[in-house]
C-alpha cells in the first residue's frame, strides 16, 4: 500500500512512485497496398482491390492501439505499391522528416503495399536524419478476408514505433511477428503471409506488444546517413536492365540513349554479365552513366572484380543489395556528384 503526501504518492518503502508514464504519440502516414484492400468476400485472400480503406476507417477497426499509443492517421497516397513513384517516395519521405522533427512525434508508422514496400523501406532508411522509430508496414491479405494478417501487423508496427529500445536502429518492417531491418528485408513469396525474408536473418520478434532483439544493423542509416531528404527535390533517373539466356544487347542500348545517372545491371550468379552485352555497358560508362552490377540470385552478394573486371571498365557492384533496392540507392546517393569510387564506397557502406 502506498500513502499520498500533498500530491506526491510515495511506496511502502518510501520511494516516491513515478508518475503514469504517459503513451506515446504515434503518427500513422497510409499509402494504401493490400492492408488497406477488400475483397468480393471472406474467402477473396489473393484476389481481392487494393488501396479501398481509408485509414481512419483502417484505425476504427482497430481500437486496441489506444493501449499502446496516441495514434493519429494520415491518407499521404492512396494507391496499390507496384504504381509508387519517385515522386511518391519523395511526398512521404519529407512528411516524415517534417513530423519527426516535432516534439510531440514519438515514432511513424507508415502503411504500405508490399509489392515495393522493401524499396520504400530502404529509402527512408537512407534519407530521414533520426534516431525516432520509424516503421514500414504491410498485409499480404486484405482485412475482408479470413485470417487476415494485417490488423496484428498494425497493431505491432504501432507497438514497435512507440517503444523506445526501437530508437536508433533504422527504419524497420514488421511483418509476421518480425522485427527485419529495412535495408536487409525483401518480398521473397508473392502469397504467403511469411512473405518478407532477409537472407541474414530478423534483427528480433515482437510478441504481444513487447519486442525481443537479436541483433542490429551494421550499414550506415537515418541519423548517421549522410543523405537528407530536405537538402533535394528528386531523386536522380536510374534504370535497371535484366539479364537471361539469349539476352540482347538491344535493351541497354534503348536505355541508355535515356537522360539516366545510373544502370543497374539485375546479373545472373555474381553479377555475371553476357559477352555480347559487356560492350553495351562499357559504352553506357563511357558516356558518364554510373554502371552498377547486381543479381537476380535472391541471396549472397556481387564480389568486385569477379566475373567481370569492375576496376578495368570502372564499373560499380551492388554488394548484397537487389536490384531494386540498388536503384533506389543509386537515385539518393547520385543527388549528389558522385564518381565511380565514391558511389562504390556508398554501396560498401549503406
Amino acid at each position: 500500500m502506498g500513502a499520498t503526501l500533498g500530491l506526491v504518492a510515495f511506496t511502502a518503502l518510501g520511494v516516491p512512485a513515478l508518475a503514469q508514464t504517459a503513451k506515446p504519440n504515434v503518427v500513422i502516414l497510409a499509402t494504401g497496398g493490400t492492408i488497406a484492400g477488400a475483397g468480393a468476400s471472406a474467402l477473396n485472400s489473393a484476389t481481392y482491390a487494393a488501396a479501398k480503406v481509408p485509414v481512419d476507417k483502417l484505425l476504427a477497426g482497430l481500437p486496441e492501439l489506444a493501449n499502446v499509443a496516441n495514434v493519429k492517421g494520415e491518407q499521404v497516397s492512396q494507391i496499390a505499391s507496384e504504381s509508387f513513384t519517385n515522386d511518391n517516395l519523395m511526398k512521404l519521405g519529407k512528411r516524415i522528416s517534417a513530423l519527426v522533427k516535432q516534439s510531440d512525434v514519438d515514432g511513424i508508422v507508415v502503411t504500405h503495399g508490399t509489392d515495393t514496400l522493401e524499396e520504400t523501406a530502404y529509402f527512408l532508411n537512407l534519407v530521414i536524419r533520426t534516431g525516432k522509430p520509424i516503421v514500414v508496414v504491410g498485409s499480404m491479405r486484405p482485412g475482408t478476408a479470413l485470417s487476415a494478417d494485417g490488423a496484428l501487423n498494425l497493431f505491432n508496427a504501432v507497438s514497435v514505433a512507440a517503444s523506445k529500445d526501437a530508437a536508433g536502429k533504422g527504419v524497420l518492417v514488421t511483418m509476421n511477428d518480425e522485427l527485419q531491418s529495412g535495408r536487409d528485408v525483401a518480398k521473397t513469396i508473392n502469397i504467403k503471409t511469411e512473405a518478407f525474408k532477409s537472407q541474414w536473418g530478423p534483427l528480433g520478434m515482437v510478441v504481444e506488444g513487447n519486442n525481443y532483439w537479436f541483433r542490429a544493423p551494421v550499414k550506415r542509416h537515418t541519423a548517421q546517413s549522410e543523405f537528407n531528404i530536405d537538402e533535394f527535390e528528386a531523386l536522380a533517373p536510374v534504370d535497371i536492365v535484366y539479364g537471361y539466356g539469349n539476352v540482347p544487347r538491344a535493351t541497354v542500348d534503348a536505355v541508355g540513349k535515356t537522360a539516366i545517372k545510373a544502370l543497374i545491371h539485375a546479373g545472373t550468379g555474381n553479377g555475371s554479365v553476357a559477352d555480347r552485352v559487356v560492350p553495351a555497358l562499357q559504352e553506357v560508362r563511357a558516356k558518364g552513366i554510373q554502371v552498377v552490377r547486381s543479381s537476380r540470385v535472391p541471396e549472397g552478394f556481387v564480389l568486385r572484380n569477379a566475373e567481370q573486371p569492375d576496376d578495368k571498365y570502372d564499373w560499380v557492384v551492388a554488394h548484397d543489395l537487389n536490384p531494386q533496392k540498388a536503384r533506389i540507392l543509386a537515385a539518393v546517393a547520385l543527388t549528389k556528384n558522385l564518381s565511380s569510387k565514391e558511389l562504390q564506397r556508398v554501396f560498401w557502406q549503406y
